[in-house]
């Protein structure tokens, strides 16, 4: 009896000892981060550590620690998609028509690329961007549709909380570039219409490098402050996730503390979404008013057959996202937010080669060089 009380007291003062050893060690830390020179730029990065479920949430300061404590919650570290069916209840059928997609956008946005970038009939500022919108859409799906299909087919339909916060990024950052070069395009088109005689001195390979660069650099930019600040929310509580990819209302709604933050986030992408919306629609307009001025009818079909892919993907990603991210305070079922995400996160990729290639015959022309000469190199050989 005594061995055992002298055993329970010896680790009571174990624990007792741990517990103001780590107390020193995170007010020794404390007081070196706040005297630090820049104390609001390292603070995010350092919440970002600990909303990974870093082993230094030990030594921090971290109210997200004392709040799930409180509340006798355990503390969220992955995410759970609670969308996708079982593999015998549906989820192998799903599982193959989405790998069919998959594949089409891959092969037919990399042929696309690789054409514009051989074929020197190609080698203009709009072919340029639709190279660039290509590449794009080959790394903005691959956020998203790989982790769809492992979830279709495992039985562990989850997510790590900084894979969730990665997919987010690049998803959305991804997004916003394409918007910007979706805008750039719609630039390029008026000034190739309205103003044709300046257009070769105007829209030069060099503008529109920068133009791209710009577009990456928004995007990228742009929506990294929110998911700095969403990594340092605590997640308690339930971790599913009604959506087929992370997304920021479905995450957040998961986090047991304030999001009223998010308000001010919405309405900042609200006015993203309509700035890069009114420049390409003043654009058209000024452009479709134009083409109806213009004394032939082969002139004007020729001058509106240049616009019609771009116009079509134009409506086609505005329209999804403008559905899916403009509704304010309006509120969709499970099944409509499913169907409105699949629209713009798998539909409109798989089709925008279709749309670029077959509405084209510039494009159709140079994918048909592009595979004579592979055939000719093999016959030769």
């Amino acid at each position: 009896m005594v061995i055992m009380r002298y055993n329970a007291s010896n680790n009571v003062g174990k624990h007792t000892a741990l517990l103001v050893y780590q107390q020193e060690v995170q007010d020794r830390v404390q007081q070196i981060v706040t005297t630090l020179l820049f104390p609001r730029v390292l603070e995010p990065l350092w919440n970002f550590l600990v909303g990974l479920g870093s082993p230094l949430r030990l030594f921090l300061p971290s109210q997200m620690t004392q709040l799930v404590a409180s509340q006798n919650q355990t503390l969220v570290i992955e995410f759970l998609f609670s969308v996708f069916p079982p593999l015998y209840e549906g989820g192998l059928l799903f599982f193959i028509l989405l790998i069919l997609v998959y594949a089409f956008i891959i092969s037919g946005n990399l042929v696309i690329f690789v054409a514009v970038q051989l074929d020197m009939a190609l080698h203009t500022p709009m072919y340029f961007f639709i190279s660039v919108l290509s590449f794009l859409e080959i790394w903005y799906t691959t956020t998203t549709i790989p982790k769809m299909l492992s979830s279709l087919v495992s039985e562990k339909k989850t997510i790590s909380l900084g894979g969730c916060l990665t997919q987010m990024y690049f998803f959305h950052s991804l997004g916003i570039t394409e918007g910007c070069v979706l805008t750039a395009m719609s630039i390029d088109r008026y000034i190739a219409i309205c103003y044709p005689l300046r257009y070769p001195t105007i829209m030069t390979s060099k503008l529109c490098i920068q133009l791209t660069a710009g577009s990456c650099f928004c995007g990228f930019l742009m929506v990294l402050p929110e998911i700095v600040w969403i990594a340092t929310l605590p997640f308690c509580g339930s971790n599913k996730i009604h959506q087929i990819f992370c997304d920021f209302t479905p995450v957040l709604s998961l986090a047991c503390t304030d999001t009223s933050l998010v308000v001010i986030v919405d309405a900042i992408h609200a006015v993203e979404i309509l700035a890069s919306f009114l420049v390409i629609a003043l654009s058209y307009i000024r452009i479709i008013m134009v083409i109806l001025g213009m004394p032939s009818a082969e002139g004007r079909h020729k001058a509106f057959s240049t616009c019609a892919a771009h116009l079509a993907v134009f409506l086609l990603f505005f329209g999804s996202v403008a559905v899916m991210y403009l509704r304010f305070s309006a509120t969709y079922s499970v099944f409509w937010d499913t169907v409105i995400a699949v629209t713009f996160v798998i539909l409109a990729p798989f089709l925008n080669p279709i749309i670029y290639s077959l509405r084209n015959k510039e494009m159709k022309d140079a994918i048909g060089r592009l595979f004579h000469q592979k055939r000719d190199a093999r016959a030769h050989r």
